[in-house]
This record gives structure tokens, sequence and C-alpha cells, in this order.
């Protein structure tokens, strides 16, 4: 037995075996240890354990076609790693988003990573060292036979360091190319068999539209990746060919589905200021939720119950991997996100929208502007942000961004919300201010100095810390609401709070699931779903409120709140209807195409009763055709969406009234010195609350407990020097030229 084994070793096959079978348990492993892949029955079993062999053995057997044989061996590491590298950025990214990287969500990472600093070591774990075992034994194994035959070191050359590197053990064995395309064989027979297997239990599995989790159950992440570049590739060719008789169906499927406005609520807001709350990680569940008998956000509690606030209990998040991207381009645009990526990062700097800011501005002459502490190249938002028409930008330069003022993703929501004031009254009215919040965002990691609210007491540290990162958010948005109440602005705006997307992912449900009334053992695939709700709430002094059960998402905003302001929305490609009217249709797309109503849920292939969560196994003849009816719609709205972004339809589309934005006419360099220069330029005729103020700021009115101030207004009054600077530049031009962008 050693001896065949020992001839074993020695086999030209050997190395190759050896990568196979070392990527073979990594990649089983992630499956078990760090994917939530669903496996059901012993089919999907064996598939787990079987893809990863026939892809990994392709891959591989290219370095067996290569001549050198030196050269060979480094390409079979080189192949290793790169294997190692993707499965391990799935592993991380799966823990955050619970789902997989696709070649969207790849290009678009530069662009991504900008934003991000320290938050992918919290996703770390101490059993990650496994990925990386084999690297850092053939580490120790080069230095070990470097120390044996390049001694001393004082006799190191570069000629030795050659020889070390030529040396056979560093090569592989010479094969012919019968064999090495024997292996090739072998492997492609091994994948096809993988795919057929997975085609009986799956039907359809690479036609239809499935959840990643599935096509990583079934053939690995290597094919999923290829797979997905393959889409890509096509997607692109698409769009080159596109022409405007494609959006034929896209204009009938949004006339037919229209919903008119409620009569009762159509203009009530007219010529009112818009304020958006971008709510992060802010699911429903937190509304009214106790932790040790004390309410996590009190002051959205009541504000959720105000008798003028319209709040919807059944509203839900519809993102994709774009998250907050995502959540705001449905906000903005009343279409989807992409099925893979962001559509921010992929497709945002040449798009052609027709989103709030150039509506509200068109229609209305409404002014924009966006407040979010983060870099602006962040989901690619100042591209972004410029294709649809904002006024102005105020990212992160515009604040005080010294140590300690900031967590992972930005500036702390206190800070935001207070540092925004010396912009925010400079803006000419009606305007339409987003403010984007970050605190509540993973890792939720909050100092004591920032927050003495009790930990949720679980064994997960996500769990916890999430109850403390939204009492925050709740203080900052209190003290947001004061401000506006004392200097006049809340009785002249209608306030928007939305929250954009899950903060504790499916992972971590369970932990969740006591604190919630559930038992964990018992937490399924309809909690998962029900629990994507997030809180909507419409607020505005004299608005006729109450609380809704209307069941709707984040694709109904824009819709609902043009109404609001009396912009009828026929003639715009929305695929959202007005929350509002009557003729409103209560069918909620995921993004993954499965799909919520008012008495049902149909997620992963199941139908589930929303009155008890019963699984309903053995469906009638009406509710399958139903089903089946609903499920066609999602599919046609998700599909047309997808459509008309990738195919970038609306270039050839004009509503009448609207004209399409130019990007290259927004510039958010020297956002403040425009404000300024068009208060000066505009004198008596000026609509801003500081112009409104006799020319005298308001941001003393504004009160804060965060630690980082310590009551100072001065701080929250200054602008960052690189602001200054600007501002200095700016005074040698014209006030014509200051004004040519980011006007009103």
């Amino acid at each position: 037995m050693r001896r065949h084994l020992q001839q074993w070793c020695k086999s030209p096959f050997f190395p190759i075996a050896l990568a196979v079978i070392v990527i073979w348990i990594k990649t089983v492993f992630a499956y078990y240890a760090d994917f939530s892949l669903g496996v059901a029955d012993l089919l999907q079993f064996f598939l787990t354990l079987f893809n990863p062999i026939g892809a990994t053995l392709l891959l591989l057997s290219i370095a067996l076609y290569i001549k050198n044989r030196r050269v060979a061996f480094w390409v079979l590491v080189i192949i290793d790693l790169l294997s190692t590298i993707l499965l391990y950025a799935n592993v991380l990214y799966y823990r955050e988003f619970t789902d997989f990287l696709t070649v969207g969500t790849m290009l678009g990472v530069s662009k991504v990573s900008r934003g991000l600093s320290g938050s992918s070591i919290m996703l770390m774990k101490p059993h990650d060292i496994i990925y990386w075992l084999d690297f850092i034994g053939f580490g120790l194994f080069l230095i070990g036979r470097g120390l044996m035959h390049i001694r001393p070191l004082a006799q190191i050359t570069p000629v030795k360091i050659v020889n070390f590197f030529n040396k056979p053990a560093l090569q592989l064995k010479p094969i012919s190319t019968l064999q090495a395309f024997a292996v090739t064989s072998l492997a492609t027979a091994l994948f096809s068999a993988d795919l057929s297997l997975s085609e009986m239990n799956r039907p359809q599995l690479l036609t239809r539209t499935f959840d990643r989790n599935y096509i990583v159950k079934y053939i690995g992440i290597d094919a999923l990746t290829v797979y997905d570049a393959i889409k890509t590739a096509q997607n692109n060719q698409v769009r080159s060919q596109a022409d405007s008789a494609q959006l034929d169906d896209i204009l009938n499927y949004v006339h037919q589905n229209y919903a008119a406005p409620n009569k009762k609520y159509f203009g009530i807001a007219k010529g009112k200021n818009v304020i958006i709350i971008h709510l992060e990680s802010f699911q429903q569940f937190l509304i009214g939720q106790k932790i040790d008998g004390q309410e996590v956000t009190p002051f959205l509690n009541s504000l959720y119950h105000d008798k003028n606030t319209i709040s919807f209990d059944n509203f839900f998040h519809q993102v994709g991997q774009g998250k907050t991207s995502d959540a705001e381009n449905m906000l903005e645009t009343s279409t989807f996100g992409l099925p893979q990526g962001s559509l921010f990062t992929t497709l945002g700097s040449d798009n052609t929208f027709q989103a709030a800011p150039a509506i509200l501005q068109q229609q209305q002459g409404y002014t924009s502007a966006v407040f979010h502490g983060n870099v602006g190249t962040f989901w690619n938002r100042d591209n972004t942000y410029r294709s649809m028409g904002y006024d102005y930008f105020f990212d992160k330069s515009y604040f005080d961004a010294s140590a300690g003022s900031s967590m992972e993703y930005g500036l702390k929501d206190k800070l935001m919300f207070a540092e925004s004031i010396k912009y925010l009254e400079q803006l000419q009215q009606p305007f339409y201010a987003k403010f984007i919040t970050v605190t509540n965002h993973f890792p939720y990691p909050l100092s004591k100095e920032d927050t003495n609210f009790p930990s949720a007491g679980t064994d997960d540290d996500t769990v916890n810390g999430y109850f403390q990162t939204a009492h925050y958010l709740d203080q900052a948005v209190q003290e947001f609401f004061n401000y506006l109440k004392a200097s006049g602005l809340y009785d002249k705006s209608i306030i928007i709070l939305y929250g954009d997307h899950y903060g504790i992912s499916d992972s971590s449900n369970k932990a969740l699931a006591p604190l919630l009334g559930k038992d964990p053992e018992r937490w399924n695939d309809f909690d998962n779903a029900q629990l994507q709700r997030v809180p909507f709430m419409i607020h505005m002094p004299g608005l006729p409120g109450g609380i809704r059960h209307t069941y709707g998402g984040e694709i109904d905003v824009l819709p609902t709140l043009l109404h609001l302001l009396g912009i009828n929305t026929q003639n715009y490609v929305q695929f959202g209807t007005d929350l509002l009217s009557p003729q409103h249709q209560q069918l909620v797309a995921f993004r993954n195409h499965d799909f919520v109503t008012p008495k049902y849920t149909y997620t992963n292939g199941k139908i589930y009763r929303n009155s008890d969560g019963a699984i309903i196994s053995d469906p009638s003849p009406k509710l399958q055709k139903l089903i089946a009816r609903d499920q066609a719609k999602v599919n046609t709205e998700l599909s047309l969406s997808d459509k008309l972004n990738q195919k970038n339809l609306l270039r050839f589309y004009t509503p009448p009234g609207f004209k399409p934005v130019a990007p290259k006419d927004y510039d958010y360099n020297d956002c403040y010195q425009r404000e300024m220069a068009i208060n000066q330029r505009l004198g008596d005729h000026s609509t801003s609350l500081f112009a409104q103020n006799h020319d005298k700021s308001t941001t003393d009115l504004y009160h804060t407990d965060a630690p980082e101030l310590n009551g100072k207004t001065q701080d929250i009054t200054d602008v960052p020097d690189s602001v200054k600077n600007n501002q200095d530049s700016e005074q040698s031009q014209s006030t014509t030229s200051m004004s040519s962008s980011c006007s009103n």
C-alpha cells in the first residue's frame, strides 16, 4: 500500500489531483459553514459534494497543456489561488448580503470599496484560516527548501534564487497532449453529469431566473461566475442593439397598470418642501420594539402613530444586490434595480432617467439636494445623481470628517444632520432634500459615549448592536425634527421616512426570533419573507393620517409622492402605483421573483398563508391559478424594468413637458458657493430659509447631544477648509458663472 502511494505521489497527475482535493475541501466547507444553500434532499446533498469537482478539474487542467513544465506548475498554483480568492470573497459577501458575487458587483467593486473601511474585517471569523491553510503550508515549504538550498544568507545570489525555482520539485512532470485532453474530457463529463442531475432536480435551472443559491447549490461557485459573465456579455450586446420599438411593450404595460390618484389626497402637499429621510437598514419590527422595557425608537414610534402621519405596516423593501442604491433607485425612478449588481454602479453614469429631482424641477421649480456623510464615489452616487438631475450633492467633503466623527460608512447621523443645516438653509424653496443616514449599518458598532441603550443580550453581536444603533438613529431624527419646527421649515414641508432594506440578515434571524416572540427552531422562509417589511411614513402638518394596511413596496413611493404634490404620473414610465389610490394593486414583487400579497406569500417555490404562516402543500386549482397569475405579473414587471434599464430605452422616450437631463450640466465640487451666489443674485427674491431669516443663519436653532460637539454650535456653522478654499477661488469669478450649474 505504501509503495503504491509513493508511486502515485510521483505520478504526473498527483499535483493536479491534490489541488482538486484541496479546493474541493474548502468549497464544501464553505457550503455548510458559511452558506445557507437550502439543501432539501439526498440528491441535493450529493450535488453539493459533487459539483466542485468537475469545474475545478476543468480549470486546473489548463496547466497540463503548457509545455514548459516549470511555468505549468506556477500556472497551477495561480489557478488554485484565484479559485480560493473567489471562494473567500463570496464567503465575506454572503455574510453581509446573504448572496453571491456577480460580475456586475465585481465590476463595480472599485466604486463601492472607496466608501468602505474596516467592515470587511468585522465579517471575518476564526475558521477562515481553513481557506488559506494550503497556501500557508506551501509558503512554509518554500521557505524551508529555500533555507536548505540557499545557505548561508550572505551567499544568496540571483542565480541561486532562479535555480531554486527551477528545481524539479517546483515543476509538473511531463505529460502528453492526449493525456491532458483526457483529463479535460473527464472534467467535462463530470460537470455535464452534475448539470444533468441538477436539471432533473430543478428543471430549467439556467433558463429561468432563480436565486443564486440554487445555482451554487447545483453547479457551484465557479460555474455561477462563468454563467454570470456570459449573461453580462449578452446583456451588453443587447444594449448596443436596442431601438425605440422595444419600448412598446413597456409603455403598454405601465399605461395599463396606471393607478389614478386619490382625489382626497391629490395635490394636498403642492408647493411644500419635500424632505426624504433614508433610514439605513431599518426594519419594521423596530417600531414599538422594547429592550429591557425601553423603547428602541421612541420618537419614530410617536411619529408612526401621529395623527398627521400616513404609516404603512405592510410596506416591503424590494432591493437586490445593490442594497441601499437599489432603494434609492426605486425611490427616485419607480423602476427596479438590476437582477445582478447595482444599477447605480453599472449603469448610473450613462443611463437616461426620469427621476424625481428632474420631474419636480421641471414641473414645479424645485431645487434638489442630497446630504450624505460618505464619499461621493460610494455606489457611484456622484455620477448617478448627475444623471438624475440633482442640483446639489453634499458628500463627505462638505462635513467635518475628523477622527472619531465617522464610522465605516460615513459621518455619524447626529453630526450629519447637524452639519447639514448650514447648507439646507441656503436652498431655494421649494426644495427636494434627501438625507441618507449610515450609523444603523452593519456591523453596528457604537461607543459608550454615543449610546447607553442596553444590549439585546443575545449570542449574536450583530443583533445586539442593531438595537443600539437604531436607538441612536432615532435620537438623530428627533433632533432634526426639533430643528425643523424651530426654524419654521416643518410647517412648509412634507416629510417622507422609509427603511431602505433589512438590517438583520437571514443568517442572524434565528438569534433575533426570541425577541420577536418567535420560536427559532420553527423559523422558516415565510418568517424571512415577512421580516422584509420596512417602515414607510408620510408626515405633514394637517395631513389626514392613520396606519394603512395596504401592501406595497419601494417601487410605489414616487407615484405616491408625485400625486400628493399634484403631479399626475400617467405619462411617465413608472412600475409602481400610488399607494393611496383605490386602483393600487397589492402585489409586492421581490427582486428574486418571489412575491407577497395580502393573503399569501410565495417564496422559494412554496405558498404560505399569511394569516397563520402555514404552508399550503396541496393548493386548490383556483389558488394555483391565482398564484400563477401573480407570478406572471411579477415576472413581466421585473423583466420589463430590466429591459428598460439594461437597454437604456428611456433615451427613446420623452414625456410631454419633460426635458432629458444633461449630466454634464451638473458639478458638485463647489455647491456651497453656488448656493450663496444664487442667494446673492436673487436678493429680495430669494426664497431660501437663510434669506427669509434676514440673512441670518439658523444653525443656532439646532441642538444635539452628540459628544463630538459638546453643545458647540460653532462646530456645525464652520465649513471644512476644502470648502473655504473653493469659496476663496470662487470670489474671483462672476456671479453669473457661479450659478451656471447646481442652480435652481
